[in-house]
């Protein structure tokens, strides 16, 4: 069954997506570099608007627009005023199932890259230096991994963890999958008791108030010495601060950041040491994770749309 009606696609999204709700009977107008101001004057015409992380679809834009849909191509939503599109009656909806395997994969990429100091072996070798004696790593088989958040991302990456050997500490403010409690073994326990028993941390939380710094001088100061810590969440998880004094002293071994509490980063002096990995947000930049959330919000937007869901 077609469907009618216009959408605004505000970011870089993969062109699977844009066919789908065009075959359904779409018509979609791509603007990738769209301005805030110029999303506030083209909001009214649109039935759907379409985002990544870079677009804000603030209260200002929601109110100025006509919409029934607002769709965010990734997993979270802290770049959307939810609140002020449900005061609208606008049906927010994003893609959390898409991005489960990247991001799962770039985080086990990051701790093997912290655990054997792949980036300094990489650069040293590539001057000439021959570093062999200085580069002495640790194994991830028999190590404890602690799981911040153990939704569909976090249960991805125990698993992934248990293939390489490792043991599984959980924490999350709801309950845990019990299947998968079973299926890993995993020790579920309250936060401080994880961050003072793992050998790796890695955090999969939203952006929320009650997330925010949720690493901060006092949990840096209960992890072990030879601890490191992962985050491809959101930047504000982390207080860069505090962690910049952490690695300083010695009070954890390193830490690789995908997300920054401003991107591009501009706490150079955290992202300069040679303990800290840093990639720009790419968790979810993959080929098949892209095509994956454009194709999924795609068809949740005709279906909504249809009045199916």
């Amino acid at each position: 069954m077609q469907v009618s009606g216009r959408v605004l696609v505000c970011d870089s999204i993969d062109q699977a997506g844009i066919d789908s709700m065009k075959r359904a009977g779409l018509v979609v107008d791509y603007r990738p570099d769209i301005k805030a101001n110029e999303l506030v004057a083209a909001a009214k015409d649109y039935d759907v608007l379409v985002v990544r992380s870079r677009t804000k679809v603030t209260k200002e834009v929601i109110d100025s627009s006509n919409a029934k849909i607002i769709a965010r191509v990734g997993v979270g939503l802290d770049n959307v005023d939810v609140k002020a599109a449900e005061a609208r009656k606008i049906r927010v909806i994003n893609a959390p199932e898409a991005a489960s395997v990247a991001v799962a994969e770039l985080t086990i990429g990051l701790m093997i890259s912290l655990a054997r100091s792949i980036p300094r072996a990489d650069s040293e070798s590539k001057k000439g230096n021959w570093i062999k004696k200085e580069l002495m790593g640790t194994q991830l088989s028999g190590k404890y991994l602690g799981i911040v958040g153990v939704g569909n991302i976090g249960r991805h990456i125990g698993r992934l963890a248990k293939a390489l050997h490792m043991n599984l500490i959980g924490y999350d403010p709801f309950p845990i999958n019990k299947e998968f409690i079973s299926e890993t073994g995993m020790i579920v326990t309250d936060l401080n008791t994880l961050v003072e028993s793992a050998d790796f941390i890695t955090c999969h939380v939203p952006s929320t108030p009650e997330t925010k710094h949720m690493f901060n001088a006092d949990r840096f100061a209960k992890m072990k010495p030879s601890a490191y810590i992962i985050n491809t969440s959101r930047g504000e998880v982390i207080d860069e601060n505090s962690l910049y004094e952490a690695l300083k002293a010695g009070k954890i071994a390193g830490a690789a950041l995908d997300v920054f509490e401003v991107e591009p980063p501009t706490n150079k002096h955290l992202v300069g040491l040679s303990n800290v990995i840093c990639t720009p947000h790419i968790g979810a930049q993959t080929k098949e994770a892209q095509e994956l959330a454009s194709t999924v919000i795609a068809e949740k937007i005709i279906q909504i749309l249809r009045g199916v869901i």
